[in-house]
């Protein structure tokens, strides 16, 4: 029997298109998300927030929750992939950064795309494609991203914020206020304004903490202070890379032990909801396609398992540039279920400890917030 995989929405508004909308109403044209005209624009973006928990704490957060308005974020639904979406307006297979982490096949090593970027894996080359704040640039708009000192000069920034200015606030109140100074200035100016408190604590914590509730509070009381300020030709979007779903202990598999699931892969990269398996070069096709099978036969119930080819022809990734190809696994296992599965062979067969995960297709995961204020809310 044929199972029918997922596939990105056509013609459905993604995270790609939030900033090249917004420069275009910048710039006196308009985008695929029509956008009244502006001198100038922040665009918040809050790491984590679904859709659907912003919808199961509405109460608790009125300003984001009181205009409808959704996005497809993207696959795979990882803050390194999401992230490199929204500021280049392409996709994974095009930008490169397909997963959390992902194979460096010219130095045989699979590499963080967060943080575990090095002389060997230079951000300005890995990352394929020009930004939106490049091209803003070109066109007389000034771009600066607000966002914690920690990742003021990190890989992924880098990567990301090319045409950018990089401006350090480290509490969420210091940061919605250097963003509204930024646009109070004369000329016309983008603003990238990054929260991702919610993200840190919904894996630590899972979502339904109350501390993430208490983050989200502070979080829409910011957005409601913001937009009550913003002037006549100053806009506000609001949204999120990716949305959240909390895995508990009975749903974190380990799988490493199981030879018929690791024979013949030399890596494992990915997340642990979007594992991507990487075979030895010389791995057979009968090996491989042993543990296609049994992966398929194990997991099938609550994954959709994949080759590399058939994830591309689905179009998972986007169109996918032969240069980038090679990142993706072998074999690609999203979850589908409430589940995450862990290699465990480098823990002593321990999965690990995280509630909140993301990565895969869910809705939980794949549907985020469009919010707009100021000019942008006609």
């Amino acid at each position: 029997m044929t199972t029918i995989v997922p596939a990105r929405p056509p013609g459905a508004a993604s995270l790609a298109d939030v900033l090249p909308s917004v420069l275009a109403a910048l710039t006196g044209t308009v985008g695929a998300l029509p956008l009244p005209p502006a001198r100038s624009a922040i665009v918040l973006l809050v790491d984590g927030l679904g859709s659907s928990v912003l919808g199961a704490r509405r109460g608790h957060a009125r300003h984001l929750a009181g205009a409808a308005g959704t996005l497809f974020s993207g696959f795979p639904t990882t803050t390194a992939a999401a992230l490199t979406t929204f500021t280049t307006g392409r996709l994974p297979g095009e930008h490169g950064l397909v997963g959390y982490s992902v194979l460096d096949a010219a130095r045989d090593r699979v590499v963080k795309q967060l943080s575990g970027w090095d002389d060997g894996m230079r951000p300005d080359t890995w990352q394929r494609s020009e930004t939106v704040f490049t091209a803003a640039a070109a066109l007389d708009v000034r771009s600066v991203a607000v966002g914690p000192a920690r990742y003021a000069r990190s890989g992924l920034t880098e990567a990301i914020l090319r045409g950018a200015s990089y401006e350090a606030a480290e509490s969420v109140a210091d940061r919605f206020r250097r963003a509204r100074e930024i646009v109070a200035a004369p000329g016309r100016s983008l603003v990238y304004l990054y929260v991702p408190e919610l993200d840190m604590i919904a894996h630590r914590l899972g979502w339904q903490s109350d501390e993430w509730t208490n983050a989200l509070e502070e979080v829409d009381g910011e957005v409601g202070r913001l937009a009550a300020s913003l002037g006549r030709d100053e806009g506000l979007v609001v949204t999120a890379d990716h949305g959240v779903l909390d895995v508990g202990e009975r749903g974190r598999v380990v799988f490493g032990h199981r030879a018929e699931l690791v024979d013949g892969v030399r890596h494992v990269a990915g997340e642990p909801r979007c594992l991507q398996l990487h075979f030895e070069p010389d791995a057979s096709e009968a090996v491989r396609g042993a543990v296609l099978d049994a992966w398929r036969s194990a997991e099938s119930g609550r994954a959709w398992v994949l080759t590399r080819q058939e994830a591309v022809e689905a179009g998972w990734f986007g169109p996918v540039d032969p240069v980038v190809a090679p990142r993706i696994g072998d074999v690609v296992v999203a979850a589908r279920k409430g589940i995450v599965w862990y290699d465990g062979r480098s823990t002593g067969g321990q999965a690990g400890s995280m509630v909140g995960q993301h990565g895969s297709w869910s809705s939980d995961e794949t549907q985020v917030p469009l919010r707009r204020f100021g000019a942008f809310a006609g």
